[in-house]
């Protein structure tokens, strides 16, 4: 236990500058004092950590140390090539470089562990692209690509409706998602989201940017992703709903929605039977999706949306007598 967290704390070391003492502590999860001995343990190992004292103090490597990979455990070295998905990088331009890093970690490990690329490319694959889908790569994505990694305001045409608009951008991240690719931009110090297919042209504008480092994109992404789906259910529906119909409700429309709607729902009726209000995009949308539950499913209002409903069940039934 302590070796492993020798071997972290030599690695914090070597990804910055300084750490405090209380940083460090943190980061392990220990106290500042067996930071001090482990700090000790280390230089007396012959790694050179050196301490400044002082209120502005810490811990820090001297001399350009540099550890090296071959403490790899098997399970470290096969999820280390789990971290890259072969089908986005190509798509970002970066598989060439991804090919590089993972052929110098390869010759870095032990030979025990040369086949972990091998052994965990064949149990995990990453297939994006949603089902009944050709995936499309956008033309423009390595070029916005590149902007974000090297963080490069641009100047974009974004296709929006029938019309185009000119936006300058300072390109913060890349989200794939179902197959779509999303760029986190800041534009007039708001953050937005685009999606890169509608990006018609892309050129540098204005140099480098500097980044906010509170800026989180996974926290950002799910927050931009929870408001779109509650904003397209601009409609209501009222249903009445056996057991098996509330059991199936949530897997045919919005899943969030409709656990809410069950949630707030009254008790069942003497049939067994529950009335809930439902959130839904369109009532079109809303009898493509709420026909998959057939009979256990009973439309009050609107009322036209019920006639629909028995309109398309007298059809059917005709068809089958």
């Amino acid at each position: 236990m302590r070796a492993a967290r020798l071997i972290k704390m030599v690695l914090l070391l070597q990804a910055r500058p300084s750490m405090t003492g209380a940083e460090l502590a943190r980061e392990l999860e220990v106290s500042e004092r067996t930071i001090t001995r482990d700090a000790l343990a280390l230089s007396e190992a012959g790694v050179p950590v050196y301490a400044d004292r002082g209120r502005a103090g810490g811990y820090r490597l001297v001399g350009g140390y540099r550890t090296r990979l071959t403490g790899l455990g098997r399970s470290e070295a096969e999820a280390l090539f789990l971290s890259g998905l072969p089908g986005a990088l190509r798509e970002m331009g970066l598989e060439d470089a991804a090919s590089a890093a993972r052929l110098k970690v390869s010759a870095a490990l032990l030979p025990s562990l040369s086949d972990a690329s091998q052994s965990a490319a064949q149990r995990f694959h990453l297939d994006a692209p949603g089902w009944y889908q050709e995936p499309q790569t956008p033309e423009l994505l390595p070029v916005v690509a590149e902007a974000v990694w090297e963080d490069r305001r641009i100047r974009a045409v974004y296709r929006r409706q029938d019309a185009e608009v000119e936006r300058k951008l300072e390109p913060y991240g890349l989200v794939l998602k179902a197959g779509v690719w999303y760029l986190c931009a800041r534009a007039d110090g708001t953050f937005r989201v685009y999606r890169i297919d509608r990006i018609t042209a892309v050129e540098q504008d204005g140099g480098l940017f500097e980044r906010d480092e509170e800026f989180d994109l996974p926290g950002f992404w799910a927050e931009r992703a929870a408001q779109f789906a509650r904003s397209i259910l601009r409609a209501e529906v009222v249903l009445r709903l056996t057991e098996d119909g509330a059991r199936r409700l949530p897997y045919v429309t919005d899943r969030v929605a409709a656990r809410e709607a069950l949630a707030a729902a009254g008790p069942a009726d003497e049939e067994g039977r529950v009335t809930l209000t439902l959130p839904v995009e369109s009532h079109q949308v809303a009898f493509s999706q709420l026909f998959a539950l057939g009979a256990h499913v009973e439309v009050l209002e609107p009322a036209a949306l019920r006639e629909q409903f028995a309109d398309s069940a007298e059809q059917t039934a005709r068809l089958y007598r």
